[in-house]
C-alpha cells in the first residue's frame, strides 16, 4: 500500500523518507489545509529526497473557487514546479455551485502532463461525487485525495470503498489517518493513504508577546483581498 506523507518543511520531508514513506506531498500551512510551498523549499526538498515529491498547488486558504488572477498563479506554479523536476502536483478547482470546474481542471491536468496529477480534498465539497468521479477520470486525473466526504477518512470508509470500486483512479484516503486506523483502509481495498504524522516541537516561550496569528483571516467562505479604495485612502492621507 502506498503511503504518502503531507510534509510541511524540509525536516518533515526528510523524516518521511527515513520512515519509509513512498512519496510526499509538499505544502505549507497545514493549519488551513495547506497552500503552495515556496520555490526555495521545493528546490531543497528535491535535492535531498530520492522518493517522489508531489507539490500542492493552492494559492491561498479558504474555498476552492478561484479568481482569474489566482488561476494564473496556479498555472505559473505548475510550470515552476515542473522546471524544478517534481514528480507530481496536487490541486483542485470547484465552481460556485461546488461542482468540479471541468474546464479549469482540464487546463491544469494538461499543463502538468506527463507528471502525476492528484485532485485534492476539494473533492469532499462536491455535491455529486459519483458524477465528479466520472468527470475527473475523463480528464486524466491519476489520484483523488479524499476523506469520503466526511470530517475524517475513518468515518468515510463506506464511501471510500464504494468509490474505489467505481473508478480505475487511485482513491487515496486522507484526513485523520494514523497508525491506529491505517490498516482499515487497506482492508477495504484502497491502494494509498495520506497522513502528516504531525507533532509539535521547537517550543519557545512567547508569553507577554503580542499575537501574530489573526483569526479574522481564517475564513473559508470569503477571500481576503487588499481593497483598492482602502489602500488609496491610506496613501492619500500621507502623500
Amino acid at each position: 500500500m502506498l503511503v504518502e506523507v503531507c510534509a510541511n518543511s524540509l525536516e518533515s520531508a526528510i523524516n518521511a523518507q527515513k520512515a519509509g514513506a513512498d512519496r510526499i506531498e509538499l505544502c505549507s500551512e497545514l493549519g488551513v489545509g495547506g497552500i503552495t510551498p515556496s520555490m526555495g523549499l521545493i528546490q531543497r526538498v528535491r535535492e535531498r529526497l530520492t522518493i517522489p515529491v508531489h507539490v500542492l498547488i493552492r494559492p491561498r486558504s479558504g474555498h476552492f473557487t478561484y479568481s482569474d488572477a489566482e488561476f494564473e498563479v496556479m498555472k505559473a506554479d505548475i510550470v515552476a514546479c515542473m522546471e524544478l523536476g517534481v514528480d507530481g502536483v496536487v490541486s483542485g478547482v470547484l465552481l460556485r455551485d461546488f461542482s468540479v470546474d471541468v474546464e479549469r481542471t482540464r487546463q491544469l491536468v494538461e499543463l502538468a502532463q506527463p507528471i502525476h496529477f492528484t485532485y485534492h480534498r476539494a473533492f469532499d465539497w462536491v455535491g455529486d461525487p459519483l458524477k465528479a468521479l466520472e468527470q475527473l477520470e475523463e480528464l486524466g486525473v491519476d489520484t483523488i485525495l479524499t476523506s469520503g466526504g466526511h470530517a475524517s477518512a475513518e468515518k468515510g470508509l463506506e464511501q471510500l470503498e464504494d468509490w474505489q470500486k467505481k473508478t480505475y483512479m487511485t482513491i487515496m484516503a486522507g484526513g485523520g489517518v494514523s497508525s491506529s486506523n491505517a490498516v482499515g483502509f487497506k482492508k477495504i481495498g484502497l491502494r494509498a493513504i495520506h497522513c502528516s504524522g504531525t507533532s509539535f516541537g521547537n517550543q519557545l516561550d512567547v508569553s507577554g508577546k503580542i499575537p501574530m496569528n489573526s483569526s479574522k483571516h481564517l475564513v473559508e467562505d470569503r477571500v481576503a483581498l487588499s481593497h483598492l479604495d482602502t489602500l488609496r485612502s491610506v496613501v492619500q492621507a500621507v502623500k
